[in-house]
Parts: structure tokens; sequence; C-alpha cells
């Protein structure tokens, strides 16, 4: 019965994120008792569309947003008051700064720090980008400068840079319970290939699939995963 009367609360619920990724980290945190969980957002481009912590923050739930695109930042704030909005990117190493190429209008998710998947982009869909040169801050220096403690919710969207930045994280310290990550490879023809390294990563690190809506992959820590 109790299943039933969650599959219908689910099923009656808003979802902000590509692909219900909100709701279905909604139901793992009701699952373990945490009611407004605390979310990082790396990358989080608009601050209500497709995103997956807008939810969290309409429920209550504060947290922080990492978005290089200046021209995103004003939205966010607005939109967002709660959180700590910070216009930046997230290096993998001790870079400072890095020219990052952004895509015009809705394409702004394609927005990267990648010349190779900027150029792939472009040219499979004929669309120009912009170059700019964006500050760039460590996930772990971030949570020292701004004293953040425990993350519960950490959402990576990052375009071709998912995998690095994971392995930048000291999840020895940082052990969030859940963490979604891009896993498909981007494609103009819809192949669906899956980034396996990034789950193999993960795994390694603790964790374990959770859910998976094929565009990203939810993995929560191993330790919780028999109180669920």
């Amino acid at each position: 019965m109790k299943k039933a009367i969650d599959s219908i609360l689910l099923r009656s619920s808003v979802s902000y994120a590509q692909s219900g990724e909100d709701l279905i980290a909604t139901y793992f945190f009701n699952s373990i008792g945490v009611k407004n969980p605390f979310y990082m957002d790396i990358g989080a481009n608009h601050p209500v569309k497709g995103n997956n912590t807008y939810l969290f923050y309409l429920n209550g739930a504060k947290g922080v947003c990492v978005e290089p695109d200046s021209s995103l930042i004003p939205q966010l704030k607005q939109k967002r008051p709660r959180d700590l909005v910070l216009n930046m990117g997230i290096s993998a190493n001790s870079t400072s700064e890095a020219e990052f190429y952004s895509f015009p209008g809705y394409h702004n998710a394609w927005n990267t720090f990648l010349k190779e998947d900027a150029e792939k982009k472009k040219k499979e869909s004929g669309i120009q980008y912009a170059i700019n040169k964006v500050k760039l801050d460590t996930v772990n220096q971030i949570l020292e400068n701004f004293m953040i403690g425990h993350i519960n919710y950490l959402s990576i969207d990052v375009e071709g840079l998912d995998l690095p930045i994971l392995k930048s994280i000291d999840f020895n310290k940082i052990r969030p319970e859940l963490v979604c990550v891009e896993t498909i490879l981007f494609s103009m023809n819809n192949t669906l290939e899956k980034n396996n390294e990034i789950i193999e990563y993960m795994q390694k690190q603790g964790y374990r699939v959770y859910a998976d809506t094929n565009l990203n992959t939810l993995f929560c820590r191993s330790d919780l995963f028999k109180s669920i």
C-alpha cells in the first residue's frame, strides 16, 4: 500500500529538471529523512528550466549555484535569492582562469570549457560560439572559502569535464548522500552512448547507481543503500 501511495505522490509532483531527476532526488531524500538537503549545483545554467535543484529551492532548501555564463547570473540571483550564486567555473586542478565557449540562446546548455567539445557541437549543428575568459576555483576551495560544511546533494553538468571535476573532489572529506552527473555523451544523432568511466569511478569512491534517466545518473552513498 505504501509503495502505491508513494507512486501516486511522485506522479502528481512537478519536475523542473530535464528528465525528472529532481523528483527522483526528492524521493531519495524523503527515504533517508532529509527534508531540505543542502545542494551544490555545478553548471546551474537557467535557475528554473531544466534545473536539477530548483524543486528543492521551492520547497525551502538552499545551496550553492555555480555558473560560468555571466548572462545567466542576474536570473539566478533574482529567482533564487537564498542561494549563494557564484559566477565562475570549476577547476579540476590549480588553474585559476580558462577560456569559456558559450552558445547563443537556448543552446547555452552546450556551454563548455573544452574547445574540442565546442568545435564538435559547432560542426554538428552549424551554430557558432563566443569565447570569454572565466575565473575558476576548485570545489574543495569553494567550500573552504565560504565555510560550507556538509553537502547533501551534488549536481554536476559541465559538458565534458564531469569526470575530471569528480576526480578533483576529495571524497574522503566531501561525501554527499546523492550525486547527479550527466553521463550521456553529446551527439546530434541521439546515439545514447554512456560515459561508463564516470560510473566506474563513482563506484570506486563508495557510491552506487541509485537511478539513471539516460541523460543523468544519480549515485547514492553505498552505506545508505540498505536503509532505503
